[in-house]
């Protein structure tokens, strides 16, 4: 037995140092290579990243700003999430034409849809730019004085170095301020919606089944990359053209099996591996908790209002997804990370570095960066625990009251910068806003500001709540508010912006909704903002020394930057996993799944009748495997926020899937990353394949791709 578990042991080890990590894709020869080659890839580090020919990373374009996309074909055919391309989707619904119940395909380019405001951005280069960054800034021993000095050269080199005129240069940080890399990119401004399943199909399971396996979820959309008649980026008109793309992927008929080498290219948004036990603490207990409990609130009642009226469900579709979305994803995170112990795992690692530090006679550098973390992070508490209220109260999810807060802050550009400068907010704020009143129903932010302000009333740090928040009684504030305020619509608020500056100013102090916002982010911006800032500055100076001392002290290891929204790549295979005793789950699943969740009529689990058609005759074409239809796969690649959308990429280069989720037990991998339970969820690409084939019909997008049996040829 003690031969086994030392067997399992190793194994786990073996796994841990072989997967895991978010890896700039230009660093990758060397170690991280090898690694991928011990995997199973049969790739080179330059047929993933290179600079003098074409390269995957020519293939995944950064998203709108917030997620992963891949180029399918020759004509620029753009591959992403569902929920990536949903705003856009509801954009151009409406009840007459519905495209998130039924769908939207353009079975010709002429058809297909505009998105003002939509980019997707390629890298073209990525140099390290350290020693220009840092310069200047040695002697410096006022943190804000070396950031300051730091962002002045990350401007200076922004605007000097050299780039085409179309391009942009943009430096980014890594490893806490101890590397800094510049992205040379090209932003393509005409994107058009090209295709899109029926929320049936690609949000199947919808907030049920959100961060959890087995899924079920064809989580896809298709858009074009529209270029002018030299392919380089341009605005919307009708004279560009399709976008001719460096490379663009190869999509797989051959499918995943357990194992499988699997690579994830994308912008992952934001992780924080490299906390100290005292952080991830605060999180688990305070912070977290908090959030949830004011979202939970939040989607209580927007579901109650869209489950009975069609309209408000459109309205809020998208606004509650992206509530629901973190509020799941803090509880799974909350749970994995006590489960997995990683506090009291932090706290140990915390002793050998300690350890570390005295054998390589580092005390007077290091050695007092664990008392100094535990310190700042007890005094922060209480202002993040308040940064938190205010933020997901006021400004996430309390609609009226983010309105007001936007009204604040023109107030205050007025007090700062004059009358010019608010004029032209103002105006600015009047257009802008014309959207947001579109899926505004002030019935159902009523009942969320009630449910909220509660909660901010009883449960914020009382020593920073307004006075006028002292023993509220949150009905009758809530009927006061959207009885009397003119933030409860767009004629209102343009009323309360008419006129001339004093004027609008004497009207917005009178409005019942602004005074509320006003006393609230007063008292916050007075009492909390300030000391939040100052603390968490010397926090940032801690983990900037913190991650030095790490690199320093373990050199050669397998130590990676965290996520900042920059192109990283991530390796692993297909891969089940045992959340808990006596259960295990399979890596694959498949159509047969979907039909046992199905519920005619459900919101969540309903499925078009065209699918369950399909299904009963077995109609997969090529895309189904020994009479069965997979729909989704897991594997250990180490992805977050930011990577939805990214390709899952075999062993040759080839599309598999479309990265969307992890699972519900593995969202702690933010923080701490654990490879027994850390899984990321992919749709079967031939499972989008058979959408757009057997269920759309598409067959005009189909002959555009290019589509190979890798398996199946001798390399």
């Amino acid at each position: 037995m003690k031969h086994i578990k030392l067997l399992l042991l190793l194994f786990v080890v073996q796994i841990q140092a072989q997967q895991g990590g978010m890896w700039i894709p230009s660093l990758l020869q060397g170690m991280n290579e090898k690694e991928m080659k011990n995997l199973g890839m049969k790739m080179t580090a330059a047929d993933i990243y290179s600079v003098n020919k074409s390269s995957l990373k020519d293939a995944v374009p950064h998203f709108n700003g917030g997620c992963t996309s891949e180029v399918i074909s020759p004509k620029g055919l753009l591959l992403t999430n569902h929920h990536c391309g949903f705003d856009a989707i509801q954009n151009h619904s409406s009840v007459d034409h519905d495209y998130l119940t039924n769908g939207f395909w353009a079975y010709k380019m002429e058809e297909e849809l505009p998105n003002e405001g939509m980019v997707v951005t390629f890298i073209v280069k990525i140099e390290d730019v350290t020693i220009k960054v840092l310069e200047g800034t040695t002697n410096l021993t006022s943190e804000a004085e070396k950031q300051k000095k730091i962002q002045d050269n990350i401007t200076a080199l922004g605007a000097s170095l050299p780039k085409e005129s179309w391009q942009e240069n943009k430096i980014r940080t890594f490893y806490e301020g101890n590397q800094y890399m510049l992205f040379i990119t090209e932003t393509f401004k005409d994107i058009r919606l090209v295709g899109a399943p029926p929320s049936a199909i690609g949000k199947f399971g919808s907030d049920t089944d959100n961060w959890v396996w087995p899924r079920h979820t064809g989580d896809f959309s298709l858009f074009r990359i529209y270029a002018d008649k030299t392919n380089r980026p341009a605005n919307y008109s009708k004279d560009n053209v399709p976008y001719t793309p460096k490379h663009f992927l190869p999509l797989s008929l051959d499918g995943v099996k357990e194992d499988d080498f699997t690579l994830v290219f994308g912008y992952p948004g934001k992780t924080n591996e490299y906390l100290s036990a005292v952080a991830i603490a605060q999180i688990v207990n305070e912070l977290n908790p908090a959030k949830i409990e004011i979202r939970d609130r939040a989607l209580k009642v927007a579901d109650g209002f869209m489950r009975k009226d069609n309209a408000i469900k459109i309205q809020y579709a998208s606004k509650y997804a992206s509530i629901a979305n973190y509020w799941k994803k803090w509880i799974g995170e909350t749970q994995g990370l006590k489960k997995s112990g990683a506090v009291a795992i932090k706290r140990k690692q915390e002793i050998a570095f300690q350890e570390k530090v005295i054998k390589a006679g580092k005390q007077v550098e290091y050695g007092n960066l664990l008392f100094d973390f535990e310190k700042n992070y007890n005094e922060i508490e209480r202002y993040a625990l308040a940064r938190d209220y205010f933020s997901e109260v006021t400004l996430r999810n309390t609609e009226l009251l983010s309105v007001g807060y936007k009204l604040y802050q023109l107030e205050q550009v007025y007090n700062t910068k004059g009358e010019q400068a608010f004029t032209d907010r103002k105006n600015n704020l009047v257009s802008g806003l014309s959207d947001f009143y579109k899926d505004f129903n002030p019935n159902v932010d009523k009942k969320v500001f009630e449910q909220l302000i509660e909660l901010y009333a009883t449960k914020a740090p009382k020593e920073f709540l307004p006075s006028n928040l002292s023993n509220i009684n949150a009905s009758d504030l809530s009927t006061e508010i959207y009885g009397q305020s003119k933030l409860v619509d767009y004629k209102g608020l343009k009323e309360l912006l008419s006129g001339d500056t004093k004027t609008v100013i004497t009207n917005l102090n009178a409005d019942k909704g602004f005074v509320l916002i006003k006393n609230m982010a007063d008292k916050y911006l007075k009492d909390v903002a300030p000391k939040f800032d100052e603390i968490n500055l010397r926090i940032t100076a801690l983990q900037r020394m913190y991650m030095k001392a790490q690199l320093e002290l373990n050199k050669g290891s397998r130590i990676f930057p965290d996520a900042n929204s920059t192109l990283r790549v991530t390796y692993g295979k297909v891969k089940g996993y045992a959340p808990k005793d006596a259960t295990l789950y399979t890596p694959v699943t498949y159509l047969d799944g979907a039909m046992e969740k199905y519920i005619p009529g459900d919101y969540e689990f309903d499925l078009p009748a065209k699918l369950i058609d399909l299904y009963k005759k077995k109609d997969y074409g090529q895309y189904g495997e020994n009479g069965k239809m997979p729909v989704c796969f897991i594997g250990t690649n180490h992805t977050t926020g930011g990577n939805s959308g990214s390709p899952a990429i075999d062993t040759y280069g080839n599309l598999i899937g479309l990265n969307f989720d992890r699972v519900w037990e593995g969202t702690m991998s933010d923080i701490y990353y654990d490879p027994s339970i850390c899984r990321n969820i992919m749709v079967d690409i031939r499972y989008v394949l058979f959408i757009i084939d057997k269920y759309a019909g598409a067959n005009n997008l189909i002959e555009e791709l290019k589509l190979v049996h890798p398996k199946k040829v001798k390399h």
